[in-house]
């Protein structure tokens, strides 16, 4: 062979590494509830296999900005928003766009761990997909995959009968992350998903977060900076709905280019 030969390494026989997916970005997205504007032409990149943390004071618009990120602002009563959000290049709110598919490619999990308290943990983790009108091909293995990711199949294995009301907060709250994890989402939303938690659990989660940035895009909103610190790689922080200053955690954290991120960073309001 000569040295200006090439080898297709695409082909047949081959290993490809699969398509990196969950590019998530919103462009230019004001939002209202009634005539109230709670969000101001926020236009924001949050990468692939990366977590981003949405830091600021208490009404800011960050969860309202998470909820817009997966067609749930919409479900609100008087909420109205312009601009767009695009998943892997596609807007979802486009026409023929339906949020039920969004929702399955960009998963939610709430501050206060929301289990189904009827269901039992084994039927948690399945509810995802029936929301979503999905099935798995065997149901038992997508449990124990989904508790597994979550860190949890361990503690539940031999519970999976039980309610799910019945486990610990911080197990709920894993619970309710295997069951958007089961439905194989591109992007996981998390608002604020410790606030309710001590800090043994908080620190099982954010041990999670970091092993699930290995294949999907995490975005939480957080009001713990040392949180913040421990687990993003880059923050946006926002105040009066507005986007002040995103960058890479050292950068906000260290060096801000803004004055109002020094003073907030500082401890100096929030």
């Amino acid at each position: 062979m000569s040295t200006t030969d090439t080898i297709d390494l695409t082909g047949p026989g081959w290993d490809a590494e699969p398509p990196v997916t969950g590019d998530l970005m919103a462009e230019g997205v004001s939002a209202w509830f009634g005539d109230h504007k709670v969000l101001e032409h926020v236009s924001l990149q949050m990468a692939p296999r990366r977590v981003t943390a949405l830091i600021g004071p208490s009404g800011c618009g960050k969860s309202t900005f998470l909820r817009i990120l997966n067609r749930m602002h919409e479900l609100v009563p008087g909420a109205l928003l312009c601009g767009s959000v695009y998943l892997d290049g596609a807007d979802i709110y486009g026409p023929g766009q339906r949020p039920i598919q969004t929702r399955k490619r960009i998963g939610m999990v709430f501050q206060k761990p929301n289990p189904f308290p009827a269901m039992n943990v084994y039927d948690n983790v399945l509810s995802g997909l029936s929301l979503s009108g999905s099935k798995a091909p065997d149901n038992d293995d997508l449990v124990e995959q989904s508790l597994v990711r979550a860190g949890l199949w361990k503690e539940v294995r031999n519970r999976l009968r039980q309610p799910g009301g019945a486990l610990s907060g911080g197990q709920q709250q894993r619970l309710c992350i295997a069951r958007a994890l089961a439905v194989k989402p591109e992007v996981l939303l998390m608002d604020e998903p410790c606030s309710a938690l001590d800090p043994i659990s908080t620190a099982r989660i954010e041990e999670l977060i970091l092993e699930l940035r290995r294949d999907i895009a995490v975005v939480i909103v957080t009001h713990n900076l040392q949180q913040a610190r421990r687990i993003a790689d880059r923050v946006c922080f926002m105040y009066l709905g507005e986007v002040v200053e995103y960058g890479h955690v050292e950068q906000v954290f260290e060096r801000p280019t803004q004055a109002r991120t020094a003073e907030y960073v500082a401890g100096g309001f929030g």
